[in-house]
Formats: C-alpha cells, structure tokens, sequence
C-alpha cells in the first residue's frame, strides 16, 4: 500500500505576539500585593501597639490613693501599657459586669473584700469571697444576681452603709465576654483565703491571680503592691520570683500576717511578658 506524503506548506513561519495576558496578569498580581501591605499591619506594629491596664479604686471616696496609683501607674507605662484609672463611684456592679470587654492585660484591684459568712460573722461557715463596689445595696435591684448568690450586701464596719459585693458566680455567670490573658492583682483583704475567687477569674481567662491570704491593713497591702508591681515590670521577674522577692522585702502583715500568694501554681515560672 502507498504511503500518504505529508502535505508541505508554503509561506513564512507565524510570529508570536506579545504576551499581554501574562503581563496583565503579573501587574494585577503586583498591585494586590502592594496594596495588601500597605494595608496590613506589620509583626513591628503589631508588638508596638500599647497593652493596656487598669487601676481599680473602689478605696478611693473614703480612702484616696493618689501616691498608689501615681507610683503604679509610671511602673506600668514604663513597661509599655496604657494605663486607665477607675475611682470611686465608677466602681459599680455594671461596670463587673463588661470589666472583660475592655480588653485589659493587666488589672489591679485596690479595693475592700473578704470572706463573707452568711448571717452572723460568728458562723464558721463560709459563704466566699467577695469584691466590693462602690454602689450602695438595695434589696429591690439585681434581684435574679442576689438569688443566685452573685452579689450580697456587704459593709466595712458594723456601723457603715452597706454596699453591693460581687463573688464567683457572678463572675462566672454574669460577666461579659472573657478576659484575654489578663494579669489579675488585688490590693485587699483575703482574696486567697481559698481559691474560688482565683478559680473563676482564671477559668473567665486570666492568666495568674494574686492576693493576699488574709486581712491587710490598708498601708501595708499599698505599699507591697507597689513593690509586685515593680518585682513584675522593672525586674521582669516570673511571678514565684517577684512573689518572695516582695514577701522578703515587705514581709508578711504586721497585724493580721498575711501573706501573698498567686494561683494558678503553674504560672509562677512565667514573667509578665509571657503572662500576657
């Protein structure tokens, strides 16, 4: 059988034009990436951003503490935070209540607080440990928080008014959002008598709680505060560290012999920076 020949075509060899296409492409390829750094924050900006800090002074009506709150507030805007002060009658059960929200890193409580005993203060039984707020109690508001045992009526003294005091379920239950790896200090009275109080900010986020075991004496608890503070940010000490480092300087209450502690037990090899 024949063999077909292949047919020959006659004529110059066709030019290929320019690839437009793939030029277009690559610009808008180009542009998007430009724009999207322009637009986007950098690692740089982003660590560069101000951590922010609270100071809360329920204290402050009766008890004001201006050289607290002027020595604490420079140690935390040298470490870098943005430092918002809260006094007095701001300190109210709504303002609990969205504390989360606000997004602080790190919050101090300088405050009244305690173990609350349901009646008489000569029941042994403990009903928890409260935080008090600034607003006055009132039977007829928060009535679903009161029933749950969220808030109850608390005083200072046998003879002064007695105002709203926040405990663990309310912060369980009732406050909004979570906390983001918030560092928790509380200037005041046995807030790590037990664990509860401890246990609900950290299982709400936070990331270490410090308090005292005991009841403080006002002077006393300020100034060893300071030096935490300071033990935490000047000296980037981890929290174990900057716990004794404060106890051996200040030593325990003079009156009541309280103690700081911190909990959980396993942040206290981590540093602030690594708190939060």
């Amino acid at each position: 059988m024949a063999k077909a020949k292949a047919k020959k075509t006659k004529g110059k060899p066709r030019k290929r034009g320019f690839p437009w296409l793939w030029v277009s492409i690559a610009l808008v390829i180009t542009a998007f990436i430009a724009v999207f750094m322009l637009i986007s924050p950098s690692h740089d900006s982003i660590n560069s951003q101000k951590l922010k800090a609270a100071i809360i002074d329920q204290l402050y009506t009766h008890h004001p503490g201006e050289d607290f709150t002027t020595k604490v507030t420079q140690e935390l805007e040298d470490y870098g935070f943005e430092v918002d002060p809260y006094q007095g009658d701001e300190v109210t059960v709504d303002f609990y209540r969205n504390l989360p929200t606000y997004d602080y890193k790190l919050i101090v409580f300088r405050t009244h607080s305690g173990a609350m005993y349901p009646g008489s203060e000569n029941v042994e039984i403990i009903q928890g440990i409260y935080l008090f707020t600034n607003e006055l109690y009132t039977k007829t508001k928060y009535l679903k928080e009161q029933l749950n045992d969220e808030l109850v009526p608390a005083r200072v003294v046998e003879d002064s008014p007695d105002f709203f005091a926040i405990g663990p379920e309310f912060i369980t239950n009732s406050m909004k959002g979570n906390f983001n790896s918030t560092v928790v200090i509380i200037d005041g009275c046995s807030c790590l008598y037990n664990n509860d109080l401890a246990l609900a900010f950290v299982d709400k986020g936070a990331s270490t709680y410090l308090a005292w075991d005991a009841t403080v004496n006002l002077d006393y608890v300020d100034e060893a505060t300071i030096t935490l503070i300071e033990n935490l940010c000047s000296q980037a000490l981890p929290v174990k560290e900057a716990v004794d480092l404060t106890m051996a300087t200040t030593g325990p209450d003079p009156e009541y012999y309280a103690v700081l502690k911190y909990y959980p037990p396993q942040s206290g090899s981590k540093t602030l920076k690594e708190l939060i």
